[in-house]
This record gives C-alpha cells, structure tokens and sequence, in this order.
C-alpha cells in the first residue's frame, strides 16, 4: 500500500522498510501493519487531539509528571506550547506504561520506539499467524469466559502490583493472541499512588470484564473483585498471586469525620504549595 504520511519519517530513518496494510483505525489513532527488517510489527499513529473522540478529562492527567514547571504552566494554561506537552504526555503515558508493564510480566504488545508522534510494537498473532481478534469479536463458552475472565483478573492485579491502573479496559481494548487475552490501549493509563481516582477507574476497569463474561457465565454477575483488590493495594497486601474470593465484608463503622476533614486540609496546603513552586 502506498506509505501514509505520518509513516514517511519512519521509513526516511529506516525503522520501518514495509507499510503492509491498515489494520484499524480508533477513536484515537489508526494502526498499521509494517515489516521492520525481518519481524512484523503494527504501527500506532495517534490521531490528532481535535481528530480524536476520547477526551482527556482530569481524572487522567492527574498525577502526571513533566520535565519541568515551564511546561507545567503552559499545559495549565492552554497555550500552543503547552497543548504540544499535552499531547506528548498524553502519547509518552503509553509507552511509560507498555515498558512498565512489560517489564512487570504483564500481557501488553512488546514496545520497541515511539518516534514522531507513531508506536512501533509487537504484532499480536493468533494461532495462524493473522492479527488476533478483539475479545468482543471471539465466540465464548462458559468454560472459555470463565477461563479468560480468571486471567485478566490476574493481569489487572499484576499491573496494579506495577502501580498502574489501566482507566479505559474492556473488551474492545483485548486482544485474543496465540497464547490468550493480551491488553491494549493504554494512552489513558494511570499511576495508582499519585491519582485520587484510581480506586475508583479500576473498579469500572474490573466491572467492565465482569459485565461482560457475565453475559456467558451468570455465576460472575455477583462477584466483587475490584474492592477486594483495591482493599489488599490499600493494606500493602498485594501480590500478583494473592488469593481472590471476589466477595468482600462492607466496613459499615461510622466516619471519621475530623480525619476526612484533617486529609483534606494537608491536600489543600500540599496544592497551595505546588502552585507557589510554580
């Protein structure tokens, strides 16, 4: 096929000698099947914010850093150079999380560059070597919902283990390779110690799966891993093999209103003081 043009710098520089075909194209970049020397790989170009349908709300971008206070202040603001930082954080969030994750053992496409606004990753393949197919696109039993369900529970509490929450996952953002479920997408990604809405985006991440392999097995309608896992996150308990019940015991004791109050006072001052060192 002809070379699209954002792909053009990568073959000038020789990171890419084939552009195969389009494989898809998302609510927030199109992807690519390229040939890079001998492997087949896929190719991410991130669509343009204003192309783009997923909006980077502030439950997001909190928590993440930038190189310094300038860009800070100019991504506050809004200004030319500070939408370009935002875009790049928003990008650069992927790739962090792919190596993070990899790194941590977690089923995510292998990174190899990140260059000029496109990702070069692993291509994940099912059994006859095509591009695997999105979980929603797979024929489920009971027995395989079940199966699959398991390992993605364990994948999310293992890449909670690595600090992240993925914040977007269900199944559209699955891919069934060779090997079974592999998770993908992850620009939205989050760090779990420095967002105020972790618990709440792994809860939806982890009900999202439960809502939809409920659909082939009932039994997991009732289940609530994502408190449980959060409780053993909280606690210092969380390991990648920490055994799940998916039931938890509701704390019905009443508020500590002056501690509420107490946290919410130091995150004021902790704010105050940030923005000063602006």
């Amino acid at each position: 096929m002809k070379t699209p043009k954002r792909l053009l710098p990568l073959v000038e520089e020789g990171l890419i000698d084939e552009v195969i075909s389009q494989l898809m194209s998302g609510k927030e970049a199109t992807v690519y099947i390229v040939r890079c020397g001998d492997e087949i790989c896929c190719a991410k170009v991130y669509k343009e914010a204003n192309q783009r349908s997923f909006r980077k709300s502030a439950s997001y971008q909190e928590g993440r850093r930038v190189k310094n206070s300038r860009q800070a202040r100019a991504m506050e603001k809004g200004s030319r150079y500070g939408r370009k930082m935002q875009e790049e954080v928003w990008q650069n969030a992927e790739v962090d999380a792919l190596y993070r994750l990899s790194a941590a053992g977690v089923r995510v496409p292998r990174p190899n560059i990140c260059h000029e606004g496109v990702l070069l990753m692993e291509l994940v393949v099912d059994a006859d070597g095509n591009a695997a197919p999105r979980l929603n696109d797979v024929d489920l039993t009971e027995a395989l919902a079940l199966e699959y369900h398991e390992v993605l529970l364990r994948e999310v509490v293992r890449m909670l283990c690595a600090g992240v929450v993925h914040g977007d996952l269900s199944e559209y953002n699955i891919l069934v390779g060779v090997d079974g479920p592999v998770i993908i997408d992850l620009p939205q990604a989050i760090d779990a110690a420095g967002n105020n809405s972790a618990a709440d985006m792994l809860e939806r991440d982890v009900n999202n799966l439960r809502n939809f392999f409920a659909v082939f097995a009932p039994a997991l309608q009732a289940s609530q891993y994502s408190k449980e896992i959060w409780a053993h996150y909280k606690e210092g308990s969380l390991l990648p093999d920490v055994p799940l019940t998916g039931r938890v015991v509701l704390d019905e004791r009443p508020a500590d209103v002056d501690d509420v109050l107490l946290h919410v006072e130091r995150a004021l001052e902790e704010d105050a003081l940030r923005r000063m060192s602006y």
